[in-house]
């Protein structure tokens, strides 16, 4: 269950300059309930000059980082590990993004093994569900993680989430939470999705309309708060209000849905993703043909967590478009 946090604790963040990662460094700045805060990453990320956030320079992909990790969270007697260093869209450079998130993982969860944190929250995304066409109308934790069979961005993410469940059982003392984030949308967080529905035309599968689910960038970060204020563990869906069809999004969205075969697409997408003219890759497309959509119950249950805002509102915040200037329909949609 969620519970205030326990005063002068210490926070470490992986992935300090990621969209989740800077925010959730913002908001615990400003609680009183934590005495220090360490960004890790290897690059700075925005601070405010004065506050109680340290920056130290991590690189995962380091082989002896584990070590140097383990005397940070030893130094600092950090009582709360945030794993948030992973991509948000895919890369050419498959090879580098393998060794940040799965072996960058392991040295994580090594540090945690020798300096037991009293807590350790991953961030993850539902799109380990994997988009299949089996998949039920709301895919609960305890599903399948099925990944993508072509996707080492999905994959790698499938893997880090193996290797934490079994640190979570191999080490009863440390609270393990994992948040699997459904696609996010807003205006200033960059990732696959947005990059996608930027682009002005967009495919259509021929005689497919998935339903699409997205979560609004502030209700993500506040999920993320959440975790590391409760006592929770185990996985959660982290997902925002409403679903819609495929089809009805890109119509909110103002972009022109192009109906394709299969085939073409995935020839098509091959090529635009081979020459770097689109950010997505051919994998992408299987979840424009099946569901990939989570259950968010046991979120709202032991987080206490709630999305605020609607998937079409979230879609109009993502356009940059205020409350009232979308059409009434839309623009009424926040709870």
């Amino acid at each position: 269950m969620p519970s205030t946090p326990h005063p002068h604790r210490v926070v470490a963040v992986t992935g300090a300059c990621t969209y989740l990662g800077g925010e959730l460094l913002r908001r615990l700045e400003e609680n009183p309930a934590y005495d220090k805060i360490l960004a890790l990453d290897i690059r700075p990320p925005a601070l405010t000059p004065g506050g109680k956030t340290e920056f130290v320079k991590i690189d995962l992909t380091q082989p002896t980082i584990d070590g140097e990790l383990a005397t940070l969270l030893e130094r600092h007697a950090i009582d709360t590990l945030v794993h948030g260093a992973f991509l948000s869209h895919p890369t050419h450079a498959s090879e580098w993004a393998h060794e940040l998130e799965d072996v960058g993982t392991m040295h994580v969860l090594n540090a945690c093994a020798g300096v037991e944190p009293r807590r350790l929250v991953l961030i993850s995304t539902t799109l380990v569900y994997g988009a299949h066409p089996k998949n039920p109308n709301f895919l609960t934790e305890d599903a399948e993680l099925r990944g993508h069979r072509d996707s080492r961005f999905v994959n790698d993410k499938v893997r880090a989430e193996r290797q934490v469940q079994r640190f979570a059982k191999e080490h009863g003392n440390v609270e393990v939470c994992v948040l699997r984030f459904a696609p996010m949308l807003g205006p200033t967080v960059s990732n696959m999705f947005t990059r996608f529905f930027s682009r002005p035309v967009a495919p259509v599968m021929m005689g497919h309309d998935p339903l699409m689910q997205f979560v609004h960038e502030q209700d993500a970060a506040y999920a993320l708060q959440r975790a590391v204020e409760s006592h929770a563990t185990g996985a959660f869906n982290i997902v925002g209000k409403g679903v819609l069809p495929y089809t009805t999004v890109l119509a909110l969205l103002g972009r022109v849905p192009l109906p394709m075969p299969q085939l073409v697409a995935r020839q098509l997408t091959k090529v635009l993703w081979t020459t770097q003219l689109v950010g997505s890759p051919p994998s992408f497309l299987d979840f424009l043909l099946y569901l990939c959509v989570a259950d968010g119950t046991k979120a709202r249950r032991e987080l206490g967590f709630t999305a605020r805002l609607s998937i079409k509102r979230t879609i109009l915040d993502f356009l940059g478009i205020a409350a009232e200037d979308g059409a009434t329909d839309v623009a009424t949609a926040q709870a």
